[in-house]
């Protein structure tokens, strides 16, 4: 428990220790903080309450913010300090003019998001000052990323624009270059950091549709904050887009389109459809109702591609695999029916045959939205079976 020298400052902190974590409750909203972690430290210099995974980043910044832990001895002036500030009013005061589109991450998000925010607000101080967030929210964004190459998986220096009024994220092969090696229209761009797959903390995914397809191209900056106002810049190019195309919609409606991490990511084996083939391991990606396995886990395309409608439109997944299959290495098997035919796929362990279950569950149960609907009939069931 707190050590206080008196015993009224001890009642007057613990009003303060109801509240979360001043960065957890930030991102997710005080209804939905219970699960989150509680406050075990706090910023003396900034007044805020933090859980102990935010202590340590800021501890990053030991020139903006001294952290205490709630267990130490807190004398008069420190808990009047915390008096004067508290979560509510340090909110209120460096995330006054958080823009709608910035991404606020959450506890389970990476480090280099977490690091960022924090940064962003007490280092910064770019939601006190609009004029500071013109790097990612002016609308045109040009420099260059460090971008793997299709073919020999190498890093390379790559110039990207980034133009709302185009329309669409280019990139160039050389710099002087006056055609794009690609165009990506923002309508169908999302972008999500992946440090451990990329193997680079500041690493991004991004991905596109090109000729109906997923195309994937992995980048990264050696510069944290660079890195993050190109992933910001991105979401505030789809927030325009967005309210242009649904001119109707709320800002609440509109964020959580911008961009999207995938439900689950992971290795399973799988078969073809005759079902007699032996079979492979491949790297598996679910992006909302759409389930991509590649031979690598930074391939550019996949190898294929199956819709997962909805239990309305009789698809279910069952837990185990038919009683005459055979081929396989795994013996934790999935099963995903669809009204023309089934999926077979095998886990390598049960808690893993349980999260790809419960992944495919939540997509099957939701019901299928009218635009969803309107892509069936492109991009259902294609499934290529390329070993």
């Amino acid at each position: 428990m707190l050590l206080l020298n008196h015993a009224a400052e001890k009642k007057n902190l613990s009003i303060f220790l109801l509240f979360f974590c001043a960065f957890c409750l930030s991102a997710v909203g005080f209804p939905s903080a219970v699960a989150k972690p509680c406050p075990d430290w706090a910023s003396l210099t900034l007044g805020v309450f933090v859980c102990q995974a935010c202590s340590l980043l800021h501890r990053s910044i030991p020139h903006i913010s001294r952290v205490k832990s709630v267990q130490d001895t807190w004398d008069a002036s420190e808990v009047e300090l915390m008096a004067a500030m508290g979560n509510t009013a340090a909110k209120a005061k460096y995330e006054q003019k958080v823009p709608a589109f910035y991404y606020r991450p959450t506890h389970t998000d990476c480090k280099l998001l977490r690091e960022q925010w924090i940064r962003a607000k007490y280092e910064r101080n770019e939601f006190e000052f609009i004029e500071k967030q013109e790097p990612y929210s002016a609308g045109y964004r040009e420099g260059f990323l460090w971008k793997r190459g299709r073919d020999n998986g190498q890093f390379l220096s790559r110039k990207f624009i980034l133009s709302e009024r185009e329309g669409a994220l280019k990139y160039f092969n050389k710099q002087d270059a006056r055609d794009p090696k690609a165009v990506m229209k923002i309508e169908t761009l999302n972008a999500t950091f992946q440090p451990a797959k990329i193997g680079n903390p500041c690493g991004l995914q991004i991905t596109y549709l090109k000729d109906n397809s997923t195309r994937n191209i992995f980048v990264y900056h050696s510069d944290a904050k660079e890195m993050v106002d190109w992933f910001n810049a991105i979401r505030a190019a789809r927030f325009h887009y967005l309210q242009v195309a649904f001119p109707g919609a709320s800002d609440e409606e509109l964020v959580p389109k911008l961009t999207r991490n995938f439900m689950k990511e992971g290795f399973m084996e799988k078969t073809g459809p005759k079902h007699t083939e032996g079979f492979k391991k491949r790297w598996f990606t679910m992006d909302d109702r759409r389930l991509m396995y590649f031979k690598d886990p930074l391939d550019a395309y996949a190898r294929g591609e199956v819709f997962i409608g909805s239990k309305e439109n009789s698809y279910t997944v069952l837990s185990g695999l038919p009683p005459s299959t055979q081929g396989y290495h795994w013996n934790h098997g999935i099963t995903i029916v669809t009204p023309d035919r089934k999926f077979l796929f095998a886990c390598e362990t049960e808690a893993e045959q349980r999260d790809w279950i419960a992944a495919f569950q939540r997509v099957i149960n939701r019901p299928m939205r009218p635009q969803e609907y309107a892509g069936v009939k492109k991009r259902a069931h294609f499934f290529l079976f390329c070993f």
